[in-house]
């Protein structure tokens, strides 16, 4: 089930900071997926408690797993890495998308044409208000 790479793979404590960055990133990934260590790791193809020291910086996590985590995760490992582009979202787009990715294909597709047709509507109106706007005259006329 691990590795051979991941077997008696603890790490000294000042390496382990380094180590934690990707394991509290895991961490904060599969939390935000209402994932349980035990479903990441069955999904993955580790133990529980392996996956358990890696997000806690115990062990290194082996590329392999890494790509095998970002897979089940359905993002790449730039999005990994780059964690300062999901903070530029406010709380409820962050919320949104985290619930949008849960959501079934066809779900996701359902969504973002609402979305579409909200925009295209909001854009259609203020069209509409550019290109005829109510003057006082007419108010007049019309009363």
């Amino acid at each position: 089930m691990v590795g051979p790479v991941e077997m008696n793979m603890t790490v000294k404590p000042r390496k382990r900071k380094k180590l934690l960055l990707v394991g509290s990133r895991i961490r904060k990934l599969r939390k935000e997926r209402s994932q349980t260590q035990l479903g990441l790791a069955s999904k993955v193809g580790i133990q529980q408690s392996d996956l358990c020291r890696m997000e806690t910086g115990e062990y290194k996590v082996s590329l392999e797993t890494l790509f095998k985590i970002l897979l089940v995760f359905d993002m790449n490992i730039a999005e990994f890495f780059h964690e300062e582009l999901a903070l530029e979202h406010s709380g409820e787009e962050s919320e949104f998308l985290s619930l949008f990715r849960r959501l079934e294909v066809e779900d996701q597709q359902e969504v973002t044409d609402f979305l579409r047709f909200k925009v295209y509507q909001n854009v259609k109106g203020e069209e509409e208000e550019t290109v005829a706007p109510t003057s006082p005259e007419v108010e007049q006329e019309s009363g």
